[in-house]
């Protein structure tokens, strides 16, 4: 029996090896690289908490000890603030230890997202649950967690964050086939598609990494096949839920319109630090006026050369030009 009480639990997929971030993640889970002074995983438990999901389930791998530890004391450094007299940094290391009730299970074999969300089967049970993405950083002056959550307690459905972007760039997301209903920001999902090519994408509107799912999401899940990349994509079974809206309540999107720093690639990730170091009180007011000027300086730098390692680590180091553009 299917529970349609408000959701209290969150499952954050978190078993993925970081390849495009090696070497820096080779001993390192990529989820704990710092954005500004905080790690990555940590804004996107906050952003649960404040939406009054307290419950966290982390689907980890190997290696991923470093998320376990992070959200658990550490006598040792407390001690050592404590004696310091040091309560600031104090206050900031006691506060992940007690952020939420967290709960760990590893994913074993990496077999894609829809895989990792069917390992929280056991811990979420028969209700309604949140799946938020770590490589997706909400500003947190934006309410897309809370306002899926509305949306989902007003029509019992499943609910995804959908984002537009330029259709060049629709390649690299799940591309959902909407229909307009009677709030601006809420259309019916009657198809997804992973990763389509522009000419062949319903649309421009691309699935985010938050979702909140109805537990009919599990049975199919069991039922997915491998799709893309061999793996069992999440976004196969939010098609077949979508395609039996009677028996799931079908599958609506929130369009998101707010601040979302993508921390998935190296570029996107040096940008989303910049963007939020920006907004601090503690770090905006000098960083904003030496932003400006490493910028106009940049306008009269030439092209510098510099190294790149080589993909063979035995073999000649080669050199590139950086252009301006």
């Amino acid at each position: 029996m299917v529970n349609h009480d408000r959701v209290t639990k969150a499952v954050i997929p978190a078993a993925g090896l970081g390849t495009r971030f090696l070497p820096a993640t080779k001993a390192m889970p990529k989820e704990m690289l710092p954005v500004v002074d905080k790690p990555a995983i940590q804004y996107v438990v906050e952003e649960a908490v404040d939406a009054g999901l307290h419950d966290v389930l982390m689907v980890t791998g190997r290696n991923k000890n470093a998320l376990e530890n992070h959200f658990d004391r550490n006598a040792e450094l407390e001690d050592a603030l404590t004696k310091k007299g040091d309560t600031a940094r104090l206050q900031k290391v006691n506060y992940s230890s007690v952020l939420a009730d967290m709960h760990y299970v590893r994913q074993g074999d990496p077999m894609g997202l829809g895989h990792a969300v069917l390992r929280a089967q056991m811990h979420v049970g028969r209700e309604p649950f949140a799946v938020l993405l770590g490589d997706d950083i909400i500003d947190a002056r934006d309410d897309l967690l809370k306002r899926m959550l509305t949306v989902q307690a007003q029509r019992h459905t499943s609910v995804v964050a959908l984002l537009e972007v330029p259709p060049e760039s629709i390649h690299l997301y799940g591309a959902a086939a909407v229909e307009p209903t009677d709030e601006d920001d809420v259309v019916r999902i009657t198809g997804l598609v992973e990763k389509p090519d522009a000419e062949h994408a319903p649309s421009n509107y691309a699935v985010i990494g938050r979702y909140i799912l109805r537990p009919e999401v599990f049975d199919v899940l069991e039922r997915t096949k491998p799709g893309r990349g061999g793996e069992i994509q999440l976004t196969d079974a939010l098609q077949s839920m979508a395609e039996a809206p009677d028996w799931t309540g079908g599958v609506y999107g929130v369009v998101f319109r707010g601040r979302r720093y993508d921390t998935g690639d190296r570029l996107d990730y040096i940008k989303a630090i910049v963007q939020l170091a920006v907004d601090r009180e503690d770090l905006g007011p000098e960083l904003r006026p030496w932003l400006r000027e490493f910028a106009a300086e940049l306008d009269d730098k030439p092209g510098e050369i510099v190294e790149e390692m080589p993909a063979d680590p035995t073999g000649p180091i080669s050199t590139i030009r950086v252009e301006d553009h």
